[in-house]
């Protein structure tokens, strides 16, 4: 076995430690998607791999920058070989590689954490399952319900497509090196049925709402053209107040304005 992979800080990496904590994130993904194609995002030193390639029934991918990594994986995993992807995650067009579907597991850098999500949704007709570790805030906001602080437009755009579930919070001490916040570990289940409106209307209805968050929608999406009697109650509210199904009503609202 080589060497030990020096954790490098520009690409935010900090290397779980704990087998136990490993082996539970690889089972969240394993139980509700024992068999398939599997991308592991940022493998590192393959503390979730060793537990991913045992399992028959799944096709394991990773996709790693480092090449101090990829060499220990390559020396360490040869069953991976073939499968490892030296590239940025982020570049990766999932929907061509993967026609028929994979589902998506890594200990994310917080540094691209919001960008691996806002890419899994972007391909999320091919995605129905993802587990992954994020700072702990990242995570929170993610499942964030509405009326809090947290909730926001990666809430409501995530939340529009899967159903999100926060399974348990990672201490610091379990990393080398470790980071200075907790971490929180989340599964996503991609839901059965499509929104009901203009999808890309939708996203630029959330933007527009929370970009001007503490006002009310009247005065937030002013530029949108919808006068209080079309709003009705939603123009006293303010973005935060709003649910998905809410940000769906919404933006036919403005569809079908004139």
């Amino acid at each position: 076995m080589i060497q030990l992979v020096r954790a490098k800080k520009y690409l935010g990496q900090h290397f779980l430690v704990d087998q136990q904590i490993a082996s539970h994130i690889v089972e969240a993904l394993v139980n509700v998607f024992p068999a398939g194609k599997v991308m592991e995002v940022g493998p590192g030193m393959g503390v979730l791999t060793q537990f991913l390639l045992p399992e028959k029934q799944l096709e394991i991918w990773a996709a790693e920058v480092d090449a101090e990594s990829v060499s220990f994986l390559l020396a360490n995993y040869s069953k991976l070989s073939e499968r490892l992807l030296q590239e940025s995650f982020l570049e990766i067009n999932l929907s061509n590689l993967f026609p028929h579907g994979v589902s998506i597991i890594g200990n994310f850098p917080y540094n691209i954490s919001s960008q691996i999500i806002f890419h899994i949704l972007e391909h999320r007709a091919n995605i129905p399952f993802m587990v992954g570790m994020f700072q702990k805030e990242v995570a929170e906001r993610i499942g964030a319900v509405k009326g809090g602080k947290e909730y926001g437009i990666i809430s409501v755009i995530t939340q529009a497509y899967y159903d999100v579930e926060y399974l348990f919070t990672v201490p610091e001490h379990v990393f080398n090196p470790p980071p200075k916040v907790k971490s929180g570990v989340i599964r996503l289940t991609r839901k059965a049925i499509g929104l009901n409106c203009d999808e890309i209307l939708f996203r630029k209805v959330i933007k527009t709402a929370f970009n001007q968050r503490r006002k009310k929608l009247r005065n937030a999406i002013s530029t949108l053209g919808l006068s209080d009697e079309v709003l009705g109650e939603f123009a006293s509210k303010r973005a935060e107040e709003l649910s998905v199904d809410d940000f769906i009503v919404l933006t036919n609202l403005v569809a079908n304005q004139g």
